[in-house]
């Protein structure tokens, strides 16, 4: 959302905007791509859960009519993709923020023990997006006098990465992992749902459906924060549904009858 134009007609200028206006503006926005960040590992780690479990469940579910070996297995396979998307987020996480540090603190001593080549960079970073020499060189000496300002443009521009954001990472490796692993084992449940009422067929087709039916509204949720056509957007994610539980359905199936097994 653009920031409330300052009051008064014609053009305006970054002075006509209160300060005050502009730091919640900017926290607004940060705030929002951290949510992203969270909608990602929700969409991620509930599609994972609905999928796996699915595969698991249907194709047992395909090689035998035992309800209690169905529910094992899909319970089994939920459990432990928790412990293992939630390990895995997390170390993830926090080996991905580790070596962030390690490059911002390279760059920090090149900003203290060595602005002279710092500033060069920066000058040369601000050519590469199409401002002339003489003003990239402008600008970069202009930042060398502020250390801090100096360090988060080359964080941002040199290594991709946001400053603000980083000095803000405590805690997000254990979050993220809750998030992952919580969304995983709700996801999971949906698939094994039917087994514990009924058997066969029935339970295979109730869960194929309600995994795609949560699929799908997965997809049209998310479509609200990236733009696109919510039925779009479901069907791309409800169509995860039925390949892995066609897939799942078949393997079970036919694998069976090749091994010499017959269904009981």
């Amino acid at each position: 959302m653009p920031l409330q134009p300052p009051d008064g007609d014609g053009p305006h200028a970054a002075g006509d905007y209160a300060v005050g206006d502009v730091a919640s503006h900017i926290a607004e926005e940060r705030r929002r791509i951290s949510l992203l960040g969270e909608v990602r590992e929700i969409v991620f780690g509930a599609q994972d859960g609905l999928v796996s479990t699915l595969a698991v469940v249907v194709t047992v579910a395909a090689a035998t009519n035992d309800r209690l070996a169905i529910l094992i297995a899909g319970l089994a396979s939920a459990v432990a993709g928790v412990f293992s998307m939630a390990a895995g987020e997390y170390l993830g996480s926090k080996s991905q923020a580790e070596i962030f540090d390690r490059q911002i603190a390279d760059e920090r001593d090149e900003v203290e023990h060595r602005p002279a080549e710092a500033e060069a960079e920066v000058a040369y970073l601000f050519q590469e997006e199409g401002l002339p020499p003489d003003d990239a060189q402008e600008v970069a000496k202009i930042l060398a006098r502020h250390p801090t300002s100096m360090l988060a443009t080359m964080v941002s521009k040199e290594l991709g990465l946001t400053y603000a954001e980083q000095l803000d990472t405590e805690g997000s490796p254990f979050r993220g992992a809750l998030i992952m692993g919580g969304v995983f084992a709700v996801g999971g449940i949906i698939p094994i749902a039917p087994f514990l009422f009924t058997n066969g067929m029935p339970a295979i087709v109730w869960s194929a459906a309600l995994t795609g039916i949560a699929l799908f509204g997965m997809g049209a949720v998310k479509s609200r924060w990236t733009g696109r056509s919510w039925l779009t957007s479901g069907l791309e994610v409800f169509s995860l549904a039925m390949i892995a539980g066609g897939a799942g359905y078949v393997f079970g199936s036919v694998l069976p009858t090749l091994l010499g097994f017959a269904v009981p």
